[in-house]
């Protein structure tokens, strides 16, 4: 299978340093490597509503914003949420896209987690604080979801950046975007695993 990157913008701000930085990233990947991009502000999803207990889930149809995100999900080889760092964590509509994971995995006939397994999960983000670890947690909840899926996981690139275009003055960031996507990603473990 050849590579297919999908970039899910967490962003309510177009344009913004995460989706500047993430594109700076996208623009070293080979010409062949196909590219889509999915801004959430965009595509809106409703509240998820957790079924588990009450009810079946049924797969949304290709033509509502939920099967587009589904549809595009199960294509891709690697999924960057790219996401401002929203109190030490994704955008609220970035994790309003991973809580909806927790319906595709038991939506019959899409074998959400099989299909996921062995692909790769990147993260980008930029943040206001001068320290670094402020990003932990984001990264965090992205290295447990790719854990739990069987997923490979790259890592976050992290920028900084309070107000707009700010992280184009970030050069550590930016000469790091060049070959983010380079590297080989490992398969993704919770911290209480054993390597």
């Amino acid at each position: 299978m050849s590579r297919r990157f999908l970039f899910v913008l967490g962003s309510a701000r177009l344009d913004g340093n995460t989706e500047l930085l993430a594109r700076k990233a996208a623009e070293q990947l080979p010409e062949e490597v196909e590219q889509e991009w999915i801004r959430l502000a965009d595509h809106p999803l409703p509240d998820f509503v957790d079924l588990r207990h009450d009810s079946d889930y049924v797969r949304p149809p290709s033509d509502s914003t939920t099967g587009l995100l589904l549809d595009a999900t199960l294509a891709a080889t690697d999924i960057v949420i790219a996401t401002p760092l929203y109190w030490y964590s994704v955008s609220g509509l970035a994790k309003r896209y991973l809580d909806y994971w927790s319906g595709w995995l038991r939506t019959p006939g899409v074998d959400f987690k099989a299909t996921l397994a062995g692909r790769t999960l990147w993260g980008v983000t930029v943040h206001a604080d001068r320290e670094p670890s402020v990003a932990e947690p984001l990264a965090g909840t992205l290295n447990n979801s790719a854990a739990y899926l069987g997923m490979r996981f790259g890592g976050v690139l992290l920028g900084n950046g309070s107000g707009p275009g700010d992280v184009r003055k970030d050069s550590d960031a930016l000469a790091r975007a060049k070959t983010f996507f380079a590297q080989e990603a490992p398969l993704a473990r919770f911290p209480h695993q054993a390597v």
